[in-house]
Parts: structure tokens; C-alpha cells; sequence
């Protein structure tokens, strides 16, 4: 890559951290990205679970392309009549309980979460915001108030007041829920964290902790839902469902959006005592509406969630009994693989890159690295893939 295209794009584009990837992209494809010298790369995070159906699904495509020649932005959301945004709704309600029948589609998973809370808030008429140890909902002053990490937390403060937090998986801290709560907001499997499955056991006794009080539960599910861990939603596994469900990433179909779901009840207190309760110029935008709606239909009518497991389970297996590897864990497609060191992590990954297979990092969990493969990945591609994480680790 030339110096100074690297020196134009650290120049001019604010940049997140201080060792990016510097893959100079010239496309993607299904699980692939190639670079402009020709490399290919296994995209083994699907953009950060974005495109859980691969890159430029031809029926994203082809509904984007379709959208194009009919009409862009046309007035704020909420205001006008769009097909898209009515085909997106309809189908988001044929896929979830009827309790979650009513869609609010906006630009984004964290502005999504502001606006659950929000709801949340305006439903009960509380303050009091729960959330748990170890989560991550966004980064802006919204949601890294409901975010457990006070180094990334420390200098944006003062945040968002009256919020406390519970230990997940652990029953007992639950007691932090009153009558004054407006909401739980909890990742139905903890992300950032290095992949936190919920027991039975405390996600039933948070939901029924909700119910006795009065209080809300928001299962965020921005990184897990649309079929990463083989059900089409991961609060399918608990037999539990939310007050509010929050959505975004692979939603879009490698397109930007965010969608928080409720029933109409409450979502119509948002249209009044105050008007506006929520607004929001892009959200709904019809060539991204469009691009959701065909990603639904790619997971409503294909086997890939159906297989999601045992894809998982493969690739698990292959992995499983190198002894570098500390543990895995693992929800469907989606994996934290636990390594002796931070260093160790950063030598995988960064070693993994240059043998073309991207990896990923956890912002908590610096000691495991991430994998989240679209779903589309074939048997054969798991196998290339491990063979190549198991040939970086032999020269550890």
C-alpha cells in the first residue's frame, strides 16, 4: 500500500484507535474482502457480526438497485407512507412474539438502546436505569451510561445519573430492581464481555424480578440476533421475551440501521405528552429499509440459521485441543477464544491477518480474541480457516 494513501486516511479520518487494520479495500464478496494488491482475506468477523449473510447478497443488492429508481429520503420518519418501511415492519412482526409488534426503525444499535430506555422511561414514568457488569451498548453518552467500564467511561463523565448495575448470571444482585425502575437494559448474551451466556436460571428470574416490579427488560440483541446463534433471535434459547427488543448490525444486510421493537401500546405513548417523543431524520430510509428487508427474507428462506450450530460445533472442535487455547466459548456462529496472554491474542491475530483470515478483538476482554463468520460460510471454508489459526498457533 502506498505511504501516502495510509498518511491521507490517518490524516483526515478520524480514527478509533491507534493500530487499525489498514486493509485497503477493493471488494467483498459472500465471506471475502480483497485488498487493491489482489489479496484475499476470510472475513471471520463479518464486519463485526454485520453481515451475518454474507457480503452483497445478490437480493440485497438487487432490492438496493431496485429502491434507487424509485426514491431516496423523502420526508423524516414517522411522516409518510414508505413501502419499504411497511414491508420491514410486516416482517419483523411475522418473525417475533406478538408482544414485539410494533417496529421503530432508526440509524443505528446504540441510538436504538438511547431510545429503549427512552421509551422505557416514558412507559412507567421512573428514572431508575438497570443494567449489568461487563456490558456494552454504544458509545454514546446514553449508552456508555449504562456501560460498566469505567476506563472507557471516565473522560466523557458527568453521564446519564440514577443508574445502577447487577452481576451477571447472578440471581441475587437482582435485588437492585425496585418499584422505581424504569428498565433492565441486558445484553440477552454478553458481547464485549468474551460471550456470556446467561443461565436459565438468572434470565427467568429476571424476567420475573421485571414483572413483580414493574420495571421494563430490554434485551439488546444488536450483536446477537438475526440468526448468529442459530435461532433467528437469542432470547429464543430461554423461552423469555422482552418488554423492548433492541436490533441493529447484521438487521441491515451490510447496510446502517438500527430498530427498537415493542408493542403498539407503548410505542404510540412516544407520539404523545410530548410530541416527538423520539424523531429521527435517516431512520427508515427507504434504500436501507429495503436492504433490512431482503436480509430477513435471505434468513427466512434459507437453512443457513438451521445450520448454524453445527457449523459452530465444527469449527469448535477443530480448535478445540490446541494448547494454546485456553477455553472457547461459543453461541452458534459466534466465538471467544480464551488465550494464556493479551500478547498471545495479539500474535494470532495479527498473524492470522497476514495469512489472510481477519480476526477480531474484544474491548474488555483483551484476552481472548473473536470470531463471528457470516453464515453463509461453507463446511470447507471452516476447515481452511481453522487449518490456518492452528498453523499461526504451532509457530507460537
Amino acid at each position: 500500500m502506498e505511504q501516502q494513501r495510509i498518511d491521507t486516511f490517518l490524516q483526515l479520518q478520524g480514527q478509533t484507535n491507534p493500530s487499525p487494520y489498514l486493509i485497503d479495500v477493493e471488494k467483498a464478496e459472500g465471506i471475502y474482502i480483497w485488498d487493491k494488491s489482489g489479496k484475499r482475506y476470510m472475513d471471520m468477523i463479518a464486519g463485526v457480526a454485520v453481515n451475518n449473510i454474507g457480503h452483497r447478497h445478490p437480493r440485497v443488492v438487487k432490492a438496493i438497485k431496485e429502491q434507487l429508481d424509485k426514491y431516496l429520503h423523502v420526508m423524516v420518519y414517522g411522516e409518510y407512507i414508505q413501502d419499504p418501511q411497511l414491508a420491514l415492519a410486516e416482517n419483523l412482526a411475522s418473525v417475533l412474539p406478538a408482544s414485539l409488534s410494533c417496529s421503530y426503525i432508526v440509524n443505528s444499535g446504540t441510538e436504538a438502546n438511547e431510545a429503549a430506555v427512552k421509551l422505557a422511561k416514558r412507559v412507567t414514568k421512573r428514572k431508575h436505569i438497570v443494567a449489568c457488569e461487563g456490558a456494552y451498548h454504544g458509545s454514546t453518552h446514553g449508552s456508555l451510561s449504562f456501560t460498566n467500564n469505567e476506563t472507557k467511561k471516565a473522560a466523557f463523565t458527568p453521564l446519564l445519573p440514577n443508574v445502577d448495575f447487577i452481576k451477571f448470571n447472578d440471581v441475587a444482585s437482582l435485588e437492585v430492581i425496585t418499584e422505581a425502575t424504569a428498565c433492565v437494559i441486558i445484553e440477552t448474551i454478553q458481547g464485549d464481555a468474551g460471550l456470556i451466556k446467561p443461565t436459565k436460571e438468572f434470565i427467568h428470574a429476571l424476567r420475573n424480578k421485571c414483572t413483580e416490579k414493574g420495571a421494563l427488560l430490554i434485551f439488546d440483541e444488536v450483536q446477537v440476533g438475526m440468526g448468529r446463534t442459530g435461532k433467528m433471535f437469542a432470547f429464543e434459547h430461554y423461552g423469555v421475551v422482552p418488554d423492548i427488543l433492541t436490533l441493529g448490525k447484521a438487521l441491515g444486510g451490510g447496510m446502517p440501521i438500527g430498530a427498537f421493537v415493542a408493542s403498539h401500546e407503548m410505542m404510540h405513548t412516544l407520539t404523545h405528552n410530548p410530541v416527538l417523543g423520539h424523531i429521527t431524520t435517516f431512520g427508515g430510509h427507504p434504500v436501507i429499509a429495503a436492504a433490512a428487508n431482503a436480509c430477513l427474507n435471505v434468513l427466512k428462506t434459507t437453512d443457513w440459521i438451521a445450520q448454524t450450530e453445527r457449523k459452530g460445533k465444527l469449527l469448535q472442535e477443530l480448535l478445540l485441543n490446541h494448547p494454546k487455547i485456553k477455553e472457547i466459548r461459543r453461541a452458534g456462529l459466534f466465538f471467544a477464544i480464551e488465550m494464556e496472554s493479551v500478547e498471545v491474542v495479539q500474535q494470532v491475530v495479527d498473524n492470522c491477518l497476514k495469512e489472510g483470515v481477519i480476526g477480531f478483538w474484544f474491548l474488555s476482554t483483551p484476552t481472548a480474541f473473536r470470531l463471528s463468520p457470516p453464515l453463509c460460510i461453507t463446511d470447507e471454508e471452516l476447515k481452511n480457516v481453522a487449518t490456518i489459526i492452528l498453523k499461526v498457533m504451532d509457530k507460537l
